[in-house]
């Protein structure tokens, strides 16, 4: 238990945000940039990919159907019945274009929360956190990341997590869900510059929470209060993303990358990019 199995080849450049949908007992998750996004039906291990030609980042499920699709020039609603992307609004700041949606995830209340980051320099303190409003329009709740990455909301609804990815930690913030509101931002947890930098959240159903190691070898699992309850080593280097699914919620899903890679670096770690499952004794959530 808690040791990663390799699951699918899936190759990804760089695998992000996957997202279970327990209606179709299904795995969906994008390839970040521009690659195609993926489906992996559990029961039967079929695979399908969707092409798209512009810089998808991440998704979401969607109420009334289909999901949303972040990229880095706007926000998409997505049909995959017929690959058909519609724009719901465009660059979070029009007057600076080097700055472009990253990662997403949807709070208890059903809004969209999503990070930014400054493509001309990664390492700039420029990264934002926004939120959709039903609207359409965009909400500036917190700003000053260096590469605003993984998001989560805790299973109450009262915290959101986000990695400050090249400041090598992850902040806290305390969340109104009635009013959707930021407040009391506190680091939550540090990663040493050998271990990598922070990349994708998750939380799973007993409030733990789930970072994986850009460049770590490892994913962590913190417990409520950002102690470190576990390390869980990887034969891939980039240890991108989770999503819990199953029956049982009790399967984790990891989105691995070989971006950055020559040729001979791919000889040498041919896993790189593919989809791992870890078997645990929790259970996760399913995304709102």
């Amino acid at each position: 238990m808690y040791q990663p199995q390799h699951f699918l080849s899936a190759q990804n450049q760089l695998g992000e945000t996957p997202i279970w949908s327990p209606e179709e007992n299904a795995l969906y998750w994008v390839d970040w940039g521009g690659r195609p996004t993926s489906r992996l039906e559990l029961e039967t291990n079929q695979l399908t990919t969707y092409p798209v030609d512009f810089p998808v980042t991440a998704i979401a499920r969607r109420k009334n159907g289909g999901w949303i699709a972040i990229a880095q020039n706007g926000i998409y609603g997505w049909d995959p019945t017929n690959n058909l992307y519609e724009m719901i609004t465009g660059s979070p700041e029009p007057e600076n274009q080097a700055i472009c949606f990253n990662d997403c995830a949807v709070d208890r209340e059903g809004r969209l929360l999503i990070g930014t980051v400054d493509m001309n320099d990664v390492f700039a303190p420029t990264g934002s956190l926004y939120q959709l409003s039903k609207n359409g329009g965009l909400r500036k709740l917190a700003t000053g990341f260096a590469t605003a990455n993984g998001l989560v909301i805790s299973p109450d609804g009262k915290k959101i997590y986000v990695t400050d990815m090249r400041h090598n930690q992850i902040l806290s913030y305390g969340y109104n869900s009635e009013e959707g509101r930021v407040y009391d931002q506190n680091c939550f947890a540090t990663v040493a510059e050998e271990e990598g930098m922070p990349d994708g959240l998750i939380v799973d159903s007993e409030g733990f929470v789930w970072s994986g190691h850009w460049g770590g070898w490892m994913l962590t699992r913190y417990d409520p209060e950002g102690k470190t309850e576990r390390k869980i080593k990887f034969p891939v280097e980039h240890v991108i993303s989770f999503a819990f699914g199953g029956e049982s919620l009790d399967q984790l899903f990891v989105t691995t990358a070989w971006w950055g890679y020559g040729e001979d670096e791919r000889k040498k770690y041919p896993l790189a990019g593919d989809l791992f499952r870890i078997v645990t004794d929790v259970k996760g959530l399913v995304e709102p």
